[in-house]
């Protein structure tokens, strides 16, 4: 068993490690009060060839590994976690039902493009009634003259005003249960599609989230994406892959977080002596330190089952529901060592506990998570 990273992957995090620090890190705090997205950053990863980075390079990707991926990920959310999501949301729900499912032609045409840069990636799946029972979608997809028209409505979506084209799922045979949903690609200058951007968010004020309102929307039979049918399959094939992201991103705030803490506990002096010479002080970092390192080989070791071709449905829960609720706990003792500091703006550890939360929601709840654990362990 090799923990080192190959040439490639070491290459890859010290290339995101500085750019982080240089590009990304800067204006982070700024964008989180102007709820500004990050549109030069990612003009700029797109000039590096890092937006199709786990994809092949025959559609315009760089042909690396899932665990890349994840590096890649872990470095722009430890600065920045609004940059972080809307990464990954563009490679893991955006370009990966496309990879995955899509024909050769519609690889070429939409693929090709997302990991170029020229559109972000994304992907219509949760519904007003539809959240965690993702099975209850009511979105509706019916033929008629040869196209399918799609009515409905998607909520919580990630990178939609940015996006060209997307894939989102309908109903289209509701006598089948969850074997009666579809996927399809369809584009966001349609005839009939909105995208509205009306949330006001916790955190992750520089990303994109929006609700999709889809009012009788004709997309071409060719836009089906996979197997009619086989939607509920293939976004629960979609998802696994994007905990792996999610639990990145959750390595990554919880190292940003515990970066700042030792800094500041080694500079700040109380009683005449810095705090990391406390012993209280001293184990909320050891604790910090140790449940980073965990949840990051468990995000690895997900990643890598996946770059195998093997099941790694466990593994990517396990990852998600641990690294989240590792980096809730993390940035809330971030916040406590800085004392009032930390509740402050300025310090900035308030915005990664803030953005954290959403971690163990967003890509399926920790309870969602813990069902499919008990499930994959036979329970």
């Amino acid at each position: 068993m090799n923990f080192e990273l190959t040439a490639e992957q070491a290459m890859i995090q010290a290339l995101l490690h500085d750019f982080a620090d240089q590009e990304v890190a800067p204006g982070a705090v700024e964008r989180d009060r102007t709820r500004t997205f990050p549109s030069d950053i990612i003009e700029k990863l797109a000039a590096l060839g890092l937006m199709g980075l786990p994809f092949p390079e025959e559609y315009g990707g760089a042909g690396a590994d899932t665990i890349s991926f994840a590096i890649a990920v872990e470095e722009l959310s430890r600065v920045c976690a609004s940059t972080g999501i809307t990464y990954s949301a563009h490679v893991s729900l955006g370009g990966a039902p496309l990879a995955l499912f899509g024909t050769e032609e519609q690889k070429r045409r939409y693929l090709t493009p997302l990991c170029k840069g020229e559109y972000l990636g994304a992907f219509g799946l949760t519904e007003p009634d539809a959240g965690s029972d993702a099975g209850g979608t009511r979105t509706t997809a019916v033929q008629e003259g040869g196209r399918w028209v799609i009515s409905g409505a998607k909520c919580f979506i990630t990178n939609a005003s940015y996006a060209r084209n997307l894939a989102l799922t309908a109903v289209t045979d509701r006598t089948q249960g969850t074997g009666g949903i579809s996927a399809f690609i369809v584009p966001t200058d349609a005839q009939g599609f909105t995208v509205r951007n009306p949330y006001e968010k916790m955190g992750l004020h520089a990303s994109n989230t929006t609700e999709l309102v889809l009012d009788a929307v004709a997309v071409p039979q060719e836009n089906l994406l996979g197997v009619e049918g086989n939607g509920f399959k293939q976004f629960l094939a979609v998802l696994d892959g994007g905990r792996i992201g999610i639990a990145a991103m959750a390595v990554g705030i919880a190292q940003g977080a515990y970066d700042k803490s030792l800094r500041y506990a080694k500079q700040r002096k109380q009683f005449g002596r810095t705090l990391s010479s406390m012993q209280a002080i001293q184990f909320k970092l050891a604790d910090m330190a140790m449940n980073i390192e965990v949840a990051r080989n468990m995000v690895f070791k997900a990643a890598w089952l996946k770059d195998q071709g093997r099941s790694f449905k466990k593994e990517a829960a396990i990852a998600k529901l641990f690294a989240s609720e590792m980096c809730m706990n993390a940035c809330s003792q971030a916040v406590q060592i800085h004392g009032g500091y930390g509740y402050m703006k300025e310090f900035e550890v308030e915005r990664f506990m803030r953005d954290a939360k959403l971690l163990e929601i967003g890509e399926g709840t920790s309870e969602i998570q813990r069902m499919v654990i008990a499930a994959q362990i036979g329970c």
